[in-house]
């Protein structure tokens, strides 16, 4: 089993939704008010070669975005985020050169469904796509455009099943499902950065390969408990974060958020996340 990064371009956010000065409800207007921007930050998706068939776990950003955020009136997209791709970076191209065709695509895993999360849909019109039922119920309707969901943006065909984690607990989440018959794959709860997120782990040999999404936007702030400006309820992301540590000072984790400049190195060295009592990179 390979699990591949694969960076579909850029994303430049303001400082106040990486870290929130005051976290919770009001944290988005911290983020509207914040004048302070990162630096340009990666948007990951990942590829898990399985013998089930790949999985492809978010499906990044892709061009029409850069039109779609110029033209859109919602607040948060004209002022709060800048995106930067070109078509070679999408993530069909970038898989076709890895030898991985749509059909060898059988499950697309939606970790949640903002737009540089699920924007390169239109490549897997084959393949089993997969979200949190809540997760796509709030992103429909007038809700879901006032939340920032663009469903305009998605492909005629698509229509994603529920994935509900009916699997129990695994670990510290409360809540799971596997997506392989062999139980390596399993889908995890990680409510904060939205309600429904969840995140991906890959048990690959002694190591856990940790797609986190958005539950944080690097290790770092995940070490050190920071919450995001787009969390409303700070409590429920701290307990989210708490429970990564929790898993993460158990076994070997290699803990990789999709905007984390670091995560795909850490991917290639299997850099595990220095709670666990080996430390350092994981290796044979």
């Amino acid at each position: 089993m390979k699990v591949h990064a694969i960076q579909t371009g850029a994303v430049r956010i303001k400082l106040a939704q990486m870290d929130a000065p005051r976290p919770g409800a009001f944290g988005i207007f911290g983020v509207l008010a914040d004048a302070n921007w990162s630096g340009w930050q990666p948007t990951y998706a990942w590829a898990i070669e399985h013998n089930d068939g790949v999985i492809v776990v978010d499906t990044g950003q892709a061009t029409y975005l850069l039109e779609e955020v110029r033209r859109s009136w919602h607040p948060f997209l004209r002022n709060c985020a800048q995106f930067d791709i070109a078509p070679e970076q999408e993530v069909g191209p970038q898989l076709r050169a890895l030898g991985i065709s749509q059909g060898d695509v059988k499950q697309v895993v939606l970790t949640h469904m903002h737009i540089d999360h699920d924007a390169g849909l239109q490549h897997f019109p084959k393949s089993l796509v997969r979200a949190s039922r809540g997760e796509v119920a709030g992103a429909r309707g007038f809700m879901g455009m006032l939340r920032g969901h663009l469903p305009k943006r998605w492909p005629s065909w698509f229509d994603p099943e529920p994935l509900d984690l009916t699997d129990g607990a695994y670990g510290p989440f409360s809540a799971s499902r596997r997506l392989t018959k062999d139980g390596s794959v399993v889908a995890v709860a990680t409510p904060g950065h939205t309600p429904n997120h969840l995140s991906v782990i890959v048990e690959s040999g002694d190591v856990s390969i940790f797609l986190a999404g958005d539950t944080s936007y690097s290790e770092r702030l995940t070490l050190e408990g920071k919450i995001d400006g787009i969390s409303v309820n700070a409590g429920v992301t701290a307990r989210t974060l708490a429970n990564v540590r929790q898993f993460a000072s158990e076994r070997p984790v290699v803990y990789l958020p999709t905007h984390d400049p670091d995560a795909g190195e850490r991917l290639k060295r299997l850099q595990i996340v220095p709670l666990y009592a080996g430390k350092g990179s994981y290796a044979a």
